[in-house]
């Protein structure tokens, strides 16, 4: 749902009563993760997607009759050989989809509300959902934000639903909406959205519950060090993939933003003593296209030892092991040597810019994803590396 948080935060704006569809679970070649959102308002307009379109149609209809009714749904989509190519999905997957309607007299409109906005505004919120239980309690939806953030400004204060831990709540016992709270900022500090199952226990309602935890964090950073022309068509191909980019340069006749339209930030600083003062965390990739040592050592020394997703470093091989001797000369271990991308790039037989921005971009994302690199034609691996955990669509449990 946050995926299409802008939209639904204009209609919330407007006073629309909408439904919303959501992935919440997948399983085999199911083409949308959990928090994939298909929304229908009362006009019959339609945003979104749930399915790239195998099953839209269907959905869409138990979006009006939700709207009608005002009864929250889960249903299950298919393969068989009989109905593939009816309603079911032609891939061969499996999605379950929690149709929930949003109404002016909907119990979970307001957490709703502040589930959206904070998405629009950029804040990190995660806001978890049941979508398996007792009847009374699917669709029920409390609303946590980042560490730091405070909880009293929110419209849910007025009510009586907000607590200094969590917004709105799963209609159960106090201790069910710390445990879904504790859950919820859990995958809010790792920048996840998935299924958390809690067993009969941590309910405390006598049966165990499916939650559906969709998490809004603010983009994650691209650091491109070298204001070269690479980095230029890595800038445009980084701001594709949703990524803020930062280009860091220590010349300031190339730090210009005529050269780079596209970055989000242009710093004029060496390299290292930039990474030394921003911020990152483990989502934060970094670039390195300077290829020169008083540039590189510095900033690589420090990038190493930090938690980021992914180092990269441009060179040739024989820059690649020149550099490597200068890193152990001044003190890089070879377990820290061993997280960076040298040469950056996929083997793809890149020469021009934009075919070496693919190849770190295509680098970067099978990093991210645990993919292999080589090619799918003939290989018999599942398409999503991650595919044993999306089967089920869960990613935790609590007991």
């Amino acid at each position: 749902m946050l995926d299409i948080a802008d939209e639904l935060n204009r209609w919330v704006g407007q006073g629309r009563d909408f439904a919303v569809a959501t992935v919440v679970a997948v399983g085999g070649s199911a083409p949308r993760q959990p928090g994939a959102a298909l929304a229908v308002d009362s006009e019959g307009t339609a945003i979104g997607s749930v399915s790239g379109g195998c099953v839209e149609g269907a959905v869409y209809e138990l979006c009006r009759q939700a709207l009608e009714d005002g009864e929250t749904v889960l249903e299950r989509f298919g393969y068989s050989d009989e109905d593939a190519f009816a309603v079911g999905l032609t891939c061969g997957g499996i999605i379950d989809i929690l149709v929930t309607p949003v109404r002016a007299d909907s119990a979970t409109r307001t957490v709703f509300a502040a589930a959206l906005a904070a998405a629009s505004s950029g804040e990190a919120a995660a806001i978890a959902r049941v979508t398996s239980g007792p009847a009374e309690l699917v669709g029920r939806a409390l609303l946590v934000r980042a560490s730091g953030e405070s909880s009293q400004e929110s419209s849910l204060e007025s009510t009586g639903e907000s607590s200094g831990e969590y917004e709105g709540g799963l209609g159960g016992h106090p201790e069910l909406d710390r445990t879904a709270a504790g859950e919820a900022r859990a995958m809010l500090d790792a920048g996840q959205t998935g299924v958390v199952e809690i067993g009969a226990d941590g309910s405390r309602c006598g049966q165990p519950l499916s939650l559906l935890v969709e998490s809004s964090v603010p983009p994650p950073r691209m650091i491109v060090f070298g204001a070269i022309d690479f980095a230029s068509a890595l800038v445009r191909i980084g701001k594709f993939l949703g990524y803020h980019v930062t280009v860091c340069d220590a010349r300031t006749v190339f730090a210009t933003a005529v050269r780079f339209p596209d970055a989000d930030e242009i710093v004029v600083d060496w390299p290292h003593r930039y990474l030394e003062r921003t911020e990152t965390d483990g989502r934060t990739v970094l670039c390195v296209l300077t290829h020169d040592a008083k540039f590189d050592v510095p900033l690589l020394r420090h990038a190493l030892r930090l938690p980021v997703a992914y180092v990269g470093a441009m060179g040739s091989r024989r820059t690649h092991e020149d550099r490597n001797a200068r890193l152990r000369d001044v003190g890089v271990t070879e377990l820290e040597l061993a997280r960076l991308r040298s040469p950056i790039g996929l083997d793809l037989g890149a020469r021009t810019p934009e075919e070496t921005a693919l190849s770190i971009a295509s680098e970067i994302v099978a990093n991210r994803r645990g993919g292999s690199g080589v090619s799918l034609t003939g290989a018999h691996t599942p398409i999503h590396p991650d595919g044993a955990r999306r089967a089920s669509g869960r990613i935790g449990s609590v007991a």
